[in-house]
């Protein structure tokens, strides 16, 4: 029950999947950095879908089946224009009246940053995200061996000079073992290929980025942006997450003004593993009170609203 659709970023058509729904809401969507559609949306948006609720689940330009040159090379600045187009365009889509965003891990960090602009946004859902850059990047060095830290530096900045010179993006792998060059040698970032992608149920997916992706994304720190965000932000928050850290989180969600909290045990990826549920059902209990259109039967409370999260 989806169909393909595309729509423009910068001249670029960005291809995304759109789920009809019927309750006026729509859930705009991307996976994290580097993490096209399928496998970081679908188990997420299917559900969303099976409540009512339109998605739109779509891929970054240079990414996955989006348009774009050089492949894999993920700029936040582009990203950003990128969730933007998209958010316009939900709102033309057919029986949409109110528009909500999703994202996790470094685009979760996005969420705050979109949340706080005049975008006509209803609700937004950060999951597991990364708001503070540089106190997440000090905290994964803890898993680098030093040599690997500096070969991953020093392939950053060869890769900036190379797409100076109009050279192909000079890759590095999404996570890896400690002493490997990767984005993020965490123990949880280690896990992502498996969870995200069970069986190989992707193989399309090019589990790398380009070095030039790296530094910007480090020092990106979307947690200034809370204290003015203009709609309601749920925030779900793993508490042995090493990959994106809960005290940032819990820390911006404290300066959002219509914060709500999820707090779940395990790692960065928990929401797709074993508190799954328990963070669907917040998620829908959260949309349904700010997407679904008003229930005027008043027989039933919207999905999931019998488990409510903190709120602050």
């Amino acid at each position: 029950m989806r169909e393909k659709v595309s729509f423009t970023s910068a001249g670029l058509d960005c291809a995304a999947w759109h789920y009809p729904g019927g309750n006026g809401g729509c859930v705009v969507m991307t996976g994290g950095f580097g993490v096209p559609k399928e496998p970081g949306t679908d188990r997420f948006a299917e559900r969303f879908a099976a409540a009512g609720f339109s998605v739109l689940a779509f891929d970054h330009r240079n990414l996955g089946e989006s348009a774009g040159e050089p492949r894999q090379v993920a700029r936040v600045r582009d990203q950003l224009d990128d969730w933007r187009a998209a958010i316009a365009y939900a709102k033309t889509l057919p029986g949409v009246e109110r528009v909500g965003i999703w994202a996790f891990s470094l685009p979760g960090g996005y969420i705050v940053q979109l949340a706080s602009e005049d975008l006509g946004l209803s609700a937004a859902i950060a999951q597991s995200a990364n708001v503070d850059g540089p106190t997440v990047t000090r905290h994964a060095s803890r898993y680098q061996s030093t040599g690997s830290a500096l070969r991953l530096v020093g392939r950053a900045l060869l890769d900036v000079v190379g797409g100076w010179l109009g050279r192909p993006p000079r890759l590095v792998d999404l996570a890896g073992p400690t002493g490997t060059v990767a984005l993020l040698n965490t123990p949880d970032a280690q896990l992502g290929s498996e969870i995200l992608n069970p069986g190989n149920r992707y193989p399309d997916w090019q589990q790398q980025i380009a070095a030039r992706s790296v530094l910007p994304a480090a020092v990106y720190r979307p947690a200034k942006y809370a204290p003015d965000a203009r709609c309601p932000i749920l925030y779900v928050v793993c508490e042995d997450d090493k990959s994106a850290l809960a005290a940032p989180t819990l820390k911006a969600a404290a300066t959002t003004p219509k914060a709500e909290v999820l707090r779940v045990a395990g790692n960065h990826y928990a929401p797709f593993l074993d508190a799954h549920e328990e963070v669907v059902a917040a998620e829908l209990a959260f949309l349904g009170r700010r997407l679904a259109a008003p229930d005027l039967s008043g027989n039933k409370p919207a999905p999931g609203d019998e488990k409510l999260p903190e709120r602050l």
